[in-house]
């Protein structure tokens, strides 16, 4: 449990497809300029396969992460990661990262980011992941994406899972 307020304490559980207005209001929030549509959001919070954690401040969801491995594939994305902006320094970010790392079960994870976001962007360096691409123009405005990926730790398929 981490402190997110003096009076509040955050977990982080599973997140279903009843969660679907409070991540897309967290996307709006922390995604202002290319938040996902809601097709996406029902379908990241309903797929099989998908892992999808949220943190939770008392009945208020203030993060959100949600990553998948493809049957064959070695390398696990992590599609989307947001904390709510008046939550963010606080180590939710890297409890979500962390969490949802540990479920993935494979040899290395990647996420993209916007060029600019330089808060996200160290703050995933410092959980070990490194820039391995760029995507030109990815995102709605034209910026540049850039992909960072990360080795995972190597465990069996008994990994415990939330």
């Amino acid at each position: 449990m981490f402190s997110a307020l003096s009076d509040s304490k955050v977990i982080i559980e599973k997140a279903s497809w009843r969660d679907v207005n409070a991540v897309r209001s967290l996307e709006q929030q922390c995604f202002p300029k290319d938040f996902w549509p809601l097709l996406d959001i029902i379908g990241v919070l309903t797929m099989p396969n998908v892992i999808r954690l949220k943190a939770l401040a008392g009945e208020q969801m203030v993060g959100f992460i949600a990553g998948e491995r493809r049957a064959g594939d070695h390398i696990a994305w992590i599609s989307t990661v947001g904390v709510l902006p008046e939550f963010r320094g606080q180590g939710i970010g890297t409890a979500l990262m962390a969490a949802c790392e540990k479920r993935l079960l494979a040899s290395a994870a990647r996420l993209s980011v916007r060029r600019s976001n330089e808060d996200a962007i160290r703050l995933y360096q410092r959980l070990g992941y490194q820039h391995v691409e760029v995507w030109p123009h990815y995102y709605n405005d034209g910026e540049d994406a850039l992909v960072l990926e990360k080795q995972l730790p190597t465990y069996g398929a008994d990994r415990d899972r939330l």
